[in-house]
């Protein structure tokens, strides 16, 4: 083989690409700022997160912009910790994300083309479980494991 023959791997970038072409930042500054909204007006959700952010909602609002640019478009541009951030809200109850899910899906249907829309909410269904497994799994409830041969 010659070196003309050896096979070379395409030039890779650092970023990936957005998951939808659609997905523009605007669109994620729409979805978030008007989902945001419903949330603060939510009386069960409303008072769980002024106790939490206060008079800070606008670093909230770019920073829940830079999540969803790096979850959506692959920015990378987020770096927080959301897990542990979540962990310390003693007040929520795992009923509140079904709540909070159904203020998101509404919006990005609102907002979103029904493609778009089915992206971010995937995304947040996934979030939201990861977020409540952590908040809320008790092993002490949990059935016995398949691994186990219990």
């Amino acid at each position: 083989m010659t070196d003309s023959e050896i096979p070379v791997a395409p030039a890779r970038s650092d970023r990936r690409a957005p998951l939808h072409p659609d997905i523009t930042e605007a669109l994620i500054q729409r979805v978030v700022h008007r989902f945001y909204a419903r949330v603060r007006a939510d009386e069960r959700l409303g008072p769980i997160f002024e106790r939490r952010i206060g008079d800070h909602w606008a670093p909230h609002l770019d920073r829940m912009c830079d999540f969803w640019s790096s979850v959506l478009r692959m920015t990378g541009r987020y770096k927080g910790r959301p897990m542990p951030a979540h962990m310390k809200l003693k007040d929520v109850r795992p009923d509140d994300f079904e709540r909070w899910l159904g203020l998101f899906r509404q919006t990005a249907r609102e907002e979103c083309a029904p493609d778009v829309a089915a992206l971010f909410i995937d995304r947040a269904q996934r979030i939201a479980g990861s977020l409540s497994l952590a908040m809320f799994f008790d092993p002490a409830r949990a059935g016995p494991s398949e691994n186990t041969g219990a």
